[in-house]
């Protein structure tokens, strides 16, 4: 890599907002580590071949942000190789939707050792890197229901709030060492995660936005690019909403 490289990493980047952002930030002065665990490598390969065509350097990172050992282990290994990372989008996520009655406990603790375990394991091991550069931008995807809670997600609501307290906490802690650690809490976007959703469930949902409208993943790049730019230094511990207007 060029000395004047930016190095990014982005877990859960082989898919819906991960991929758009990959997609987003690909150029010739990033390296892109994009990190996934799905059970096949297709979108991930793609992600790849389709970033390396915008020209930047890329490498898949194969690994479970949810184990700790694991993330300390590549993310560590990356260090090595690579020298640093300047910026961390902690993006990775999954749901397991039903009501809290009906709620198994395996699949709390899923989503809340990928959604919120899986940030802090990340964070930690990439912080100490940043703190040394005395330089980084981390941004957490969060969620509009970590905020306003839904029914049916009171595990998934559950892990976003922590994100959102997370990012506060965080931010407050390395702010000086000029590192700022944003959140965004995207509302109903058009992703793979969206799409099993029936009709009926989404035409309730876009009810419910004022902007009639659900977001793009696209957009939701955008503003993830924005708080990865040197426009966005004196912009930490925030919360910033992308939902159409769903919650205000």
């Amino acid at each position: 890599m060029a000395p004047e490289q930016r190095v990014i990493l982005i877990t859960g980047a082989s898919r819906g907002i991960g991929r758009a952002i990959a997609l987003k930030m690909a150029n010739p002065g990033v390296v892109l580590l994009l990190n996934h665990y799905d059970p096949t490598p297709d979108m991930a390969e793609q992600t790849l071949k389709d970033v390396e065509a915008k020209g930047a350097t890329a490498r898949i990172c194969y690994f479970n942000v949810a184990d700790f050992k694991e993330v300390q282990g590549q993310i560590e290994s990356l260090l090595k190789e690579f020298g640093r990372i300047d910026v961390l989008i902690n993006n990775a996520g999954i749901t397991r939707d039903t009501l809290l009655m009906r709620m198994k406990e395996e699949d709390w603790d899923r989503v809340m050792s990928i959604n919120l375990k899986g940030v802090f394991n990340c964070t930690q091991t990439v912080i100490r890197s940043m703190i040394k550069q005395k330089s980084g931008k981390i941004v957490n995807v969060a969620s509009v229901v970590g905020a306003m809670g839904n029914a049916g997600q009171a595990n998934y609501a559950a892990s976003k709030a922590g994100v959102i307290g997370f990012t506060k906490s965080v931010a407050k802690e390395v702010a000086a060492r000029d590192i700022q650690v944003n959140a965004i809490a995207p509302g109903f976007i058009d992703t793979e995660m969206t799409a099993v959703l029936s009709e009926a469930v989404r035409q309730e949902f876009l009810r419910s936005i004022p902007m009639g409208r659900s977001g793009l993943p696209e957009e939701v790049a955008e503003l993830v690019a924005f708080l990865v730019s040197p426009a966005s230094n004196y912009i930490t511990g925030q919360v910033i909403h992308i939902n159409g207007g769903l919650y205000m």
